[in-house]
């Protein structure tokens, strides 16, 4: 079963990292103007949210297989419509099906139902590296996506991620079942329980997204619009870059898995993501091409050590009972909360040389390393 979840996440990852590179150009090239773009990243996020919100409500009744299916064929149609470049109604409407990942980060329902079936199927003491290995995979698909989108024009990806659409769909449909999540079991302070409205699963939603809201002010489809009109990047420069840098952050997972052995989850989170944060607030300040993308490259390598020690804080830090809901949690606060920013993002490119998404996502992104770091620096030992 975890080599179906695997395979489906590579193929997803390299469709994520086609649009990832060509999202804003295809849509610039479809007319859009910088705040149009921001907007329509913001829509594609806000769509995938809403998508994970209602899959709760599917997986109750139709079962987890079914809806990952489901989603797999959302995937395809939006990258089929999303091909009518010429008609602006049809790629807002693409952006509504929920499946349309606009900067390289997971939406839909993939994510939290998959990482319920990595938690339930391995212990405590692997699951960091369970973790790491499905995001290492992930993470090199994203990056020979990336570098795939130099070679591919650019009218000819949404065609590329539809297909993406089919074989994962393919793949779910050849996976055994899923079993359902555990039931709560009833304890003597079931009342009091009830009562607590605000566990450690909503208190890392919120602090989920306070990063994800950091990290949407430079997602990779912004990022990629950036450099292009900051240091006038062509398409095959940007597939190069964010292929190196996808790469060194493929290669980081395991270290961070490594790590996390002898430090911690917790602290393995926010010792590589606060130094990946100082990097990012200096990328704009770089008064070349060739230098921005070095600072970024070096960035990538840190900055994504945080994603399997997250999953795997996140997993350990609930009961069994309460990983779907949890899982489901914070993978839905996280594009709900990054499609507030390219908006502000496309405003701001009127002054790019400025770089103020940057030091925005910096200056947010370093807030949550050390609120998350004293909120939960006494659950670190027990949560791997």
């Amino acid at each position: 079963m975890l080599a179906f979840v695997v395979a489906a996440k590579v193929v997803r990852s390299f469709g994520y990292g086609l649009l990832s590179v060509a999202f804003a150009l295809y849509l610039a090239s479809a007319g859009f103007g910088a705040v149009a773009i921001g907007a329509t990243l913001s829509l594609a996020l806000i769509a995938g949210a809403f998508f994970l919100t209602l899959s709760a409500t599917f997986v109750r009744k139709v079962g987890s297989r079914t809806t990952l299916i489901i989603a797999a064929l959302a995937m395809c149609a939006a990258g089929a419509i999303l091909s009518l470049h010429d008609r602006p109604l049809a790629i807002v409407i693409a952006c509504l099906f929920g499946t349309l990942s606009a900067g390289g980060q997971e939406v839909g329902p993939f994510a939290a139902i998959e990482q319920h079936a990595i938690a339930e199927s391995t212990g405590s003491d692997k699951r960091a590296h369970a973790f790491a290995n499905y995001n290492l995979a992930g993470a090199f698909a994203l990056a020979f996506g990336a570098l795939a989108a130099g070679a591919i024009s650019t009218p000819s990806i949404p065609w590329a991620y539809a297909l993406c659409g089919i074989i994962i769909a393919a793949l779910y449909a050849a996976m055994p079942v899923l079993a359902p999540p555990p039931a709560a079991t009833p304890t003597a302070d079931a009342g009091e329980e009830k009562r607590i409205r605000f566990g450690n699963a909503e208190k890392l939603a919120a602090l989920f997204g306070l990063d994800a809201l950091a990290g949407g002010f430079v997602v990779q489809s912004f990022l990629a619009y950036w450099l292009h009109v900051r240091y006038g990047a062509d398409q095959q420069s940007l597939a190069v870059v964010l292929f190196a840098a996808n790469t060194l952050s493929a290669l980081s997972y395991p270290v961070a898995a490594r790590l996390s052995t002898k430090i911690g989850l917790l602290r393995t989170m926010v010792f590589t993501h606060l130094p990946s944060n100082v990097l990012l607030c200096i990328v704009p300040l770089m008064p070349t091409f060739e230098g921005a993308a070095a600072v970024l490259i070096a960035r990538f390598a840190l900055s994504q050590m945080d994603v399997p020690t997250r999953q795997a804080f996140a997993m350990g830090a609930v009961p069994p009972s309460e990983r779907v809901h949890a899982a489901a949690l914070t993978n839905a606060v996280r594009p709900a909360a990054a499609a507030v920013a390219p908006i502000f993002s496309g405003l701001s490119l009127a002054t790019a040389a400025i770089g103020v998404p940057f030091f925005i996502a910096g200056g947010l992104k370093i807030i949550y390393d050390l609120t998350i770091f004293n909120a939960f620096k006494r659950l670190r030992e027990t949560s791997g």
